[in-house]
């Protein structure tokens, strides 16, 4: 058994903790920080029955199974909060999640590839493709900012209506991605992934029933710790000295993260980036393009006023984010200067949310 996945077990003595945590009332603070490593291995685990799922079922229904579980913790934690009234924190989350995987990610996934591989490659065309969706993301979140703070008395309700057409229309590229990923240019995004299926798996034929349940057993734990997380929140951060914000775009994506992380950056010390970059840059397109649009729905649903139009400091960090990314991958090779120039960025961005003192 890997050194991952042992951590991972072990953590599974959280949930338990966590239930005991909230039922025995030890605090809002060990209900949240119990209730977050709790998570950790469930989403790791959520992650390796998609996979296990997606050998069977085949590369079409595989990659719609990984598109649509990848970032599911995420996901649930998001919808959790948003019910909750959380609107703030939802948005704080997408932002995070964006930059984390973008930089905090990637760029460790730079960084420890090229310490042991001077220079690593993936697919330049693949690089182009992503970049422009996620020029495509900050534009979608920069014009309802904009349309707010440029025009006078403009109603909530207006830039509700005007994020839930923007949101339509993400979801739609965002198929148009999945198509074009699986089906038309399947060929760009299979290097690499063939190679490590059949290094790991050479005869694997997982038991489809048994992953379906771990699946399952898994959503239905990280919704109920979701809900501990989201209900200690508020006064478990602030008894840490932690913002909203700083608590959103940093503490939440990288718990709902954390097994994605721990793949990307263990793909790249094997000489895969394009599975790695994969795996960093897709969570991101994910976040971006279908559960950021998913959540605007969702709250025209739960009557919360959540919408495209985001704080402009998040809305700078993304865009910035995305800028330095786009730049570093553009040529289609990686070295560890680079992952550093990376991680700087996602250090100087946390230090910026830690000290930035409110939300507006």
């Amino acid at each position: 058994m890997s050194v991952k996945n042992t951590v991972f077990l072990v953590l599974l003595l959280f949930i338990p903790v966590s239930l005991a945590a909230h039922f025995l009332e030890w605090g809002e603070l060990v209900v949240f920080i119990t209730a977050g490593l709790a998570i950790l291995p469930l989403a790791a685990w959520m992650g390796a029955a998609t996979e296990e799922i997606a050998v069977v079922v085949g590369p079409v229904l595989g990659g719609l199974l990984n598109a649509t579980f990848g970032n599911a913790t995420e996901m649930i934690i998001a919808l959790i909060a948003l019910k909750a009234g959380l609107v703030d924190v939802v948005k704080a989350s997408i932002a995070g999640s964006i930059i984390g995987n973008l930089l905090l990610v990637m760029g460790l996934a730079m960084l420890l590839g090229g310490i042991r591989y001077k220079e690593q490659t993936f697919q330049p065309v693949v690089a182009r493709v992503n970049a422009a969706s996620m020029n495509l993301a900050v534009i979608a979140m920069l014009l309802p900012t904009a349309m707010n703070y440029t025009s006078e008395g403009i109603s909530q309700e207006v830039i509700e209506n005007f994020s839930v057409a923007v949101a339509v229309i993400l979801i739609l590229v965002y198929g148009l991605t999945l198509l074009f990923s699986m089906k038309t240019h399947s060929y760009l995004y299979d290097v690499g992934v063939a190679e490590t299926e059949d290094e790991e798996t050479p005869n694997h034929k997982p038991n489809v029933l048994l992953w379906t349940g771990v699946l399952l057993v898994c959503t239905l734990f990280v919704a109920i710790e979701s809900e501990l997380l989201v209900d200690s929140l508020e006064v478990a951060t602030s008894k840490l000295g932690l913002t909203a914000l700083f608590t959103g775009v940093i503490l939440v994506p990288i718990i709902g993260n954390a097994a994605e992380h721990a793949t990307a950056v263990s793909v790249a010390m094997k000489d895969k980036m394009d599975l790695s970059l994969s795996v960093a840059v897709g969570s991101s397109m994910q976040i971006a393009l279908f559960v950021a649009p998913v959540l605007v729905l969702a709250g025209k649903a739960f009557g919360q006023p959540m919408d495209l139009d985001f704080k402009p400091f998040e809305l700078v960090a993304v865009a910035v984010s995305v800028l330095i990314a786009n730049t570093i991958s553009s040529d289609g090779k990686s070295n560890w200067l680079e992952g550093t120039l990376l991680l700087a960025a996602y250090a100087v961005l946390g230090f910026a949310f830690y000290f930035h003192p409110v939300m507006s």
